[in-house]
């Protein structure tokens, strides 16, 4: 029932029928209330300098946009790097340490599908995940850190930070409930605005290629795949997020008779030791310089 009701939201925001886009019609006037109220609080939060460098990575829509890999790209550059999350999807609850310095300190499960990617692939970065991202913050300046990146922190105006945006592209420029936007771009807010294919690119690297390979994924709008698949046998989607049973994989498997199971890294994270066979589509991003120099200077800016 939750897979269906996912996917079927994310056809309502992104690719509606012609009963959605009535639907989101009707639903406008609770749209600008909503986007009314969020801009009340903006305008109500008092900054708070944490006499840390901050870097706030996301998007104002609803559903993936690629903050992973990009901040994955950024933190790389940089040492004395910190990641502060909030860790959806995890069994854990409050502040935890994923990894400090070269240690990965808990599993998947307590860490959260996105918080494990950094874990492995920024391997000098302090990871932590917290509901609550000042208390991250804090916990991560005591840990040493000098650069700290918030993924998904547009909406956190109470703290000073450099927001960058990832540019989505949607037809329903809408607030939610009637279209996917989360807030609006605010026009007293500072922001770096970024665009795919101007200020990044996408490299995906196809690691351990079967003749027979079944894809399998839970990542938001996962459609957003195809045009770096490979010929498979099917494609077998979950909702964003998914806890994988090895049972629901070996079927994967035994059903299509395949020689590997297609995954993205989001998706290796969670299935890796469970000893399948698998392939991996591995995205990382191709950052263009600005946006390098657009952190250097707010890096070097005086508080």
């Amino acid at each position: 029932m939750k897979k269906h009701l996912v996917f079927w939201v994310e056809e309502y925001f992104y690719n509606p029928t012609s009963f959605q886009k009535i639907l989101s019609f009707l639903l406008l006037p609770l749209s600008w209330l909503y986007c009314f109220g969020m801009y009340l609080r903006y305008k109500n939060k008092t900054l708070e300098d944490f006499s840390l460098k901050i870097v706030s990575v996301g998007n104002l829509s609803v559903g993936g946009s690629g903050k992973t890999p990009l901040v994955s790209a950024l933190a790389l550059r940089y040492e004395n790097v910190a990641i502060v999350l909030r860790g959806y999807g995890r069994e854990s609850k409050g502040l935890v340490v994923v990894k400090e310095s070269q240690k990965i300190l808990c599993d998947v499960r307590m860490s959260g599908d996105e918080a494990m990617i950094y874990a492995h692939k920024i391997p000098h970065a302090i990871i932590i995940v917290s509901e609550d991202r000042k208390e991250g913050i804090l916990k991560a300046k005591e840990l040493g850190a000098k650069l700290l990146f918030l993924d998904d922190a547009y909406s956190k105006h109470d703290i000073k930070k450099l927001d960058i945006l990832i540019e989505v592209e949607s037809s329903n420029k809408s607030c939610l409930p009637s279209g996917p936007f989360r807030e609006r771009l605010w026009d007293s807010k500072d922001v770096l605005l970024l665009k795919e294919e101007r200020d990044f690119k996408r490299v995906v690297e196809l690691k351990n290629q079967k003749p027979k390979m079944s894809l399998v994924t839970a990542i938001a709008r996962p459609s957003r795949l195809d045009r770096f698949l490979p010929e498979v046998i099917s494609k077998n989607y979950f909702e964003d997020h998914h806890a994988f049973s090895e049972n629901e994989l070996l079927e994967v498997l035994r059903k299509d008779k395949s020689d590997s199971l297609l995954v993205t890294y989001k998706d290796f994270v969670k299935i890796e030791n469970y000893n399948l066979p698998l392939s991996l589509l591995d995205l990382s991003m191709e950052v263009d310089e600005r946006v390098f120099e657009a952190i250097g200077n707010y890096i070097a800016k005086e508080n």
